[in-house]
């Protein structure tokens, strides 16, 4: 049976005053490009989706009870902490391989330096999250499933990351958010970029759908979605999922600021707009060009599930640009080390470390790259590069070292 994705439920408002944003008719000229953009590119990602689906079901027959058992479980943030594995040698499962096919050319990859990171770790249930600030409206920590969430109580609500300086927003930076979609109601989720020196806001909103009134709810996405935005000077992109879905060239005036805003008539039934994994990061420059400055790539874009080696999707945007470069450099070999952070027990840490990087290492080889040209070590919270007392710096601890050998 096919089923057809026929709408993505995400905002992106771009928030600049009048003067600095050449953009101003943005919400006219771009909302129907991106539209059919998005449309298109959904539609082409769904059918190979299908059609692996279909050729599977005539291969594997029965079984398909047994595979759905072995999904990954993504509802975790990545923590490089609190479980043992086995063994180091930890080979991808085939439905592992599967989910990651359709991410085979994200090309999102994050900061080099975590500037802010809200994994919601040990937060109080019904407390505003600690490390915002209020706009308007009403939010608080709330419990879906295993894990902490922000959740939008209330229908209109905007909050902002509380940080020391107002402009914190660097030259080049990358913003990352897990949002969740319903389905079943009206709603839409707001990364609100603005100028310091801001009078008037000006609004230019670029929708991507909605839901209202669509029926049959399993068939949409229902559940966790991965935002990604980078920023490189003037040029700006946002990631739906594996999708790009937003391309501006030249956005005249760099943002220095950044605030969360959601819309969801599900607030007033239980059914809040909730979000979780909130990081911001610094810099971006590209990973041959740090090979060749410090003779490795480190990178703390890859993620794992919570004290797993499972390799998270919105991870393949790195794997990916590390393939691609060992394709056009075939001198070019590595040694995948994997690093986490203080959390936890040492001897725990060192064996998933280990195991984190062989799944890279496997990632890399289901790409096409040569067993042979990789090596792997796990270092687990022996070399942080950071203090391990703040979210920030436990971030930037969770690592993987690309190292030439």
């Amino acid at each position: 049976m096919r089923t057809i994705i026929s709408a993505i439920a995400l905002f992106c408002i771009f928030s600049l005053s009048s003067v600095s944003f050449a953009q101003i008719d943005l919400e006219k000229k771009v909302t129907k490009k991106v539209i059919k953009r998005v449309d298109k590119e959904i539609d082409k990602t769904i059918d190979e989706a299908l059609d692996e689906t279909e050729d599977a079901i005539k291969k594997s027959g029965s079984d398909k009870e047994g595979k759905e058992d072995q999904k990954t479980d993504t509802t975790g943030s990545e923590t490089g902490t609190n479980a043992e594995t086995k063994s180091s040698q930890v080979p991808q499962d085939d439905q592992s391989k599967k989910e990651l096919k359709p991410w085979s050319k994200y090309d999102f990859v994050s900061g080099d330096k975590i500037i802010f990171e809200d994994n919601l770790m040990n937060e109080k249930h019904g407390e505003f999250p600690s490390k915002w600030n209020m706009k308007y409206g009403n939010a608080e920590i709330a419990k879906f499933g295993e894990e902490n969430v922000i959740a939008f109580v209330k229908n209109k609500t905007e909050i902002s990351p509380l940080m020391k300086t107002a402009n914190y927003l660097p030259e080049i930076f990358t913003i990352e958010i897990d949002i969740y979609i319903y389905n079943k109601y009206n709603e839409a989720y707001n990364l609100n970029l603005k100028n310091q020196k801001q009078i008037d806001i000006r609004t230019n909103r670029v929708s991507m759908g909605n839901f209202e009134g669509e029926p049959d709810v399993s068939s949409k996405g229902t559940g966790w979605h991965h935002i990604a935005l980078s920023f490189n000077q003037r040029a700006l992109k946002v990631y739906f999922d594996q999708t790009r879905v937003l391309n501006i060239p030249n956005l005249e005036k760099k943002p220095t600021e950044m605030s969360i805003s959601a819309l969801s008539h599900g607030s007033a039934k239980g059914d809040p707009a909730m979000i979780r994994n909130i990081r911001i990061a610094e810099g971006g420059v590209e990973l041959y060009d740090r090979l060749l400055t410090d003779g490795k790539i480190v990178t703390r874009g890859i993620h794992f599930d919570v004290g797993k080696a499972t390799i998270k999707l919105e991870s393949m945007g790195v794997i990916n640009e590390i393939g691609s470069l060992m394709k056009k450099h075939p001198e070019v070999n590595f040694s995948v080390e994997g690093h986490t952070d203080g959390d936890g027990d040492e001897s725990s840490n060192q064996k998933l470390s280990e195991a984190r990087a062989f799944s890279v290492k496997n990632a890399l080889v289901e790409l096409g790259i040569d067993a042979s040209r990789l090596e792997t070590k796990g270092f687990g919270e022996s070399k942080p590069v950071s203090d391990n007392t703040t979210p920030e710096g436990k971030a930037n601890n969770r690592r993987v070292e690309f190292v030439k050998i």
